[in-house]
Parts: C-alpha cells; sequence; structure tokens
C-alpha cells in the first residue's frame, strides 16, 4: 500500500465515521475491499459486484479500460462503492494516504444516499449479493448444458441487455405481472368480459415493463430463458434509481467529504492534495455536463438558501428530475455558463438558448430532458395481436428514434418475444410503423 497501513486506514475512519453522525448521517455500515489497479478495472467491468453472471460484454469492457489506461487515456476512478447491505466500497493499493481519506468520507455520503433516498427504498440491499451470485450459478448452468450451451445463452442475454432498462422508472418492488393483472381483471369484471386472462387481452393498460411481459407472456419461452430473462430484469431495476439520480447522488457525496475533511484535523501534506483532487472531481467538463460538479454546486446553494435540514430533505424525497426542477434558479444557469446547442447540417452545431432573462428556463427544460432514465427512449406493450405479434409504442415526446439502431432493438425483441413485433413512433410529425 501507498505509504499507509490498515491501521492509518481505521484511525482517519474512526474521525470520519464520529463526523458524520454529527452531520446527522445515518448509513449502511461499509466493508472496504483493498485492491490493485486490475482487480479495480476488473470490478469497474462488472459494476463493482463482488460476483456477476459472465457475459462476452463484460470482457470487452474490461479490456478497453485496461488499454485506455495502460496507454494514458483515462485514469481510474476514486471510489468505486455498491448499494448493498452492508456497502461494499473498493480502495486501489496505490493511493496515496489524501485520497484514500477523501474516499471513505465520499463512501460514507453514497451510502447514507443509498439507505434514505426513497428511489432505492425496493432495491433489496440486503440481498443484492446472494441474489448476484445465485444468478451467476443458474447462468453457468445453462451454459454448461449440453442441450442449451453459451451461444444460445449469451445470444438472449444480449438481446435483453439491448432493453433491460425499458422498466418502470418510479420506485417500485419487481411486480407479478400475472398475479396483477388477475387483480386488475376481478376488480373490471363487467367491463372486460372475461373469466381468464386472455393474452390476446393483455396488457389490460399500457406495459413498461417490456423484459417481465415478455418472461410471463412470451408464448413459446423455454423455462430457462424465462430465467434469464427474470436476472437480467431484476438487475435492471436495482439499478434504474442509480440511473436516476446520478446527479443527487454524487453531489450529496461530494458535499459530505468536503465538509468533514475541512472538519478534520489533517496534517498540512494531505489538506493540500486533497483541495486539489476535490476540485478535480467538482470542476465543469466542456460541452456536457458533469453531474459531480451540478450535485455539488446545488447542494451548496440548498445549503446556503435553505438550510442544511432542506439539503437532507432533499436527498432523501428527490430523483433528478424533480431535484433539478425544483432547485436549480436563474442564478445557478447564469453561475454555471449553461445554455444549449443542437446539431446541425454538415457536421455544425448551433446555440439554441442561454441563460439569459428569456433563455435559462429552456436551458433547464432542456437539461431536464437529458438527466436520468430521460435520455432513454419510454417504450410501452400496447397489445399482442391474434397472431401473437407483439405490438410497442413509443412515447413521443419531440425527439425521434434513431430508426437503424430502433430496427436492431426490434430483432432483439423479437429475439425474446419468439414471434414478430411492430413499433409505433412519430417521425416528421406523422405517425410511423416499424
Amino acid at each position: 500500500m501507498s505509504k499507509c497501513t490498515l491501521k492509518d486506514l481505521q484511525f482517519w475512519d474512526d474521525q470520519i465515521v464520529e463526523l458524520g453522525k454529527k452531520r446527522q448521517l445515518d448509513w449502511y455500515e461499509i466493508a472496504y475491499e483493498t485492491c490493485d489497479y486490475h482487480e479495480m478495472l476488473g470490478a469497474m467491468a462488472y459494476h463493482g459486484m463482488p460476483t456477476h453472471y459472465n457475459h462476452w460484454s463484460y470482457g470487452k469492457s474490461f479490456e478497453q479500460q485496461h488499454t485506455h489506461y495502460q496507454l494514458g487515456m483515462t485514469g481510474l476512478p476514486y471510489e468505486l462503492i455498491i448499494n448493498s447491505d452492508p456497502c461494499i466500497a473498493y480502495l486501489m493499493l496505490e493511493n496515496p494516504m489524501y485520497l484514500q481519506i477523501l474516499i471513505m468520507a465520499h463512501c460514507v455520503g453514497h451510502s447514507d444516499f443509498f439507505k434514505n433516498n426513497r428511489n432505492f427504498a425496493f432495491t433489496r440491499a440486503d440481498t443484492v449479493v446472494p441474489r448476484m451470485r445465485h444468478a451467476k450459478k443458474r447462468i453457468n448452468s445453462y451454459i454448461e448444458d449440453p442441450n442449451i450451451g453459451i451461444e444460445r445463452v449469451e445470444s438472449l442475454i444480449d438481446a435483453c441487455h439491448a432493453i433491460s432498462y425499458q422498466v418502470p422508472r418510479y420506485p417500485m418492488d419487481i411486480p407479478n405481472l400475472e398475479e396483477n393483472y388477475e387483480i386488475f381483471r376481478q376488480k373490471n369484471l363487467q367491463s372486460l368480459k372475461k373469466n381468464k386472462l386472455d393474452l390476446k387481452d393483455l396488457p389490460y393498460e399500457p406495459e413498461y415493463d417490456i423484459l417481465g411481459f415478455c418472461a410471463e407472456f412470451g408464448p413459446d419461452l423455454d423455462d430457462w430463458e424465462r430465467d434469464v430473462i427474470q436476472i437480467v430484469r431484476d438487475e435492471a431495476y436495482y439499478f434504474m434509481p442509480q440511473i436516476r439520480t446520478k446527479i443527487m447522488n454524487e453531489g450529496w457525496a461530494c458535499l459530505q467529504h468536503y465538509n468533514i475533511l475541512n472538519e478534520l484535523d489533517l496534517p498540512q501534506e494531505y489538506h493540500i492534495p486533497f483541495l486539489k483532487s476535490h476540485n478535480q472531481v467538482v470542476r465543469p467538463h466542456v460541452g456536457r455536463i458533469n453531474p459531480y460538479h451540478l450535485g455539488f454546486h446545488l447542494f451548496q446553494k440548498i445549503v446556503e438558501r435553505h438550510g442544511y435540514e432542506e439539503a437532507l430533505l432533499a436527498r432523501e424525497v428527490h430523483n433528478d428530475e424533480s431535484f433539478i426542477r425544483q432547485y436549480l434558479t436563474r442564478e445557478d444557469c447564469e453561475e454555471l455558463n449553461l445554455f444549449s446547442f443542437s446539431a446541425k447540417d454538415h457536421g455544425q452545431y448551433e446555440v439554441d438558448d442561454v441563460s439569459d432573462n428569456q433563455g435559462w428556463e429552456e436551458v433547464k427544460e432542456v437539461l431536464i430532458g437529458q438527466i436520468g432514465a430521460n435520455s432513454i427512449p419510454t417504450i410501452y406493450v400496447d397489445g399482442v395481436s391474434r397472431r401473437n405479434e407483439l405490438v410497442l409504442h413509443h412515447e413521443y415526446d419531440g425527439r425521434e428514434l434513431e430508426l437503424q439502431y430502433a430496427r436492431q432493438v426490434m430483432g432483439h425483441i423479437e429475439r425474446i418475444w419468439g414471434h414478430d413485433v411492430t413499433l409505433i413512433t412519430i417521425i416528421d410529425d406523422a405517425p410511423y410503423e416499424l
């Protein structure tokens, strides 16, 4: 380890815990694991999970990151922590001591956010590691089964990954669709006039859980295929809250490490490098939003304008979209130099709005449309035809689908569903059917 021992880490962690409690933080116990840079790259490729099912895409991700790191094209994250109870966080052996202190304080902020933000209420943090472990074992058993094999398994996982985040985006437990539809049918017997669930009448309402619908009602799926789909679906429900709270989560963790380290009695040789590292993390990025920068700025402003209690409440009830809508002001837009732009012909870009008296609200709306899961098109199941064709609808919000990409994704959905798929969207302000 770089000039620090486990005893040193324990010494500083004890002080961080003390200050975290004074700041009214309540977090999952954190289990720190030390690793070298190679192990950190592996953890990154598998989303930080200590165990995860195998797939070629994770190996590809590892090789890309490893190559870029070796060529000096990218660095490594200061920290990596997963939403589990207890939380698992990684400390890289190559990090200097001041950086390990920053990381531990940062992780306290993340763990507090995981435990208290309402979007994570149904992630079942206490069972995520054994769930992932069991999923890995089941998928390995299908790969090793001579009647199934790796090609069929990976082909199905490819298809599931293509639409893995087409699940409901608000906080909820993973539903049993067949059970929910039966309850709906019982409550609406007179209007539905059906004595049993009929695939041709489903869904009764727009169904945003495409993987769940396919797993429950795909007419020709084998049991192992339904299980693989459910595994990917379960992981999507687990990660969706992190997608929807990236700005808040990072901003809250930065606020906590910044204040905790400023309250620690750091030696001079630690304090200056800490400030430099903090500033590198929260600096603005040219041409794009740095979630650390925006989140840290807004939480600081909330404390300044409304007090720390309001910041505690905000970290509990909001997601990125509601957070920006509630707290981002014209003053913030001007201070952050926010503007909106769009691509024009011949690879040119044009500034559409700046954060002035007339433009700041439009800039804010454009920002909201790009954060969290809002950059992922919203697709729902609208029905099933008499010949088992799956009919999907795209919720058009002014942004058209990239048709070439959409057709490739539809091919993956057909692999999962097992029959033809139709998608209805809007192109050039008119209905368009793929």
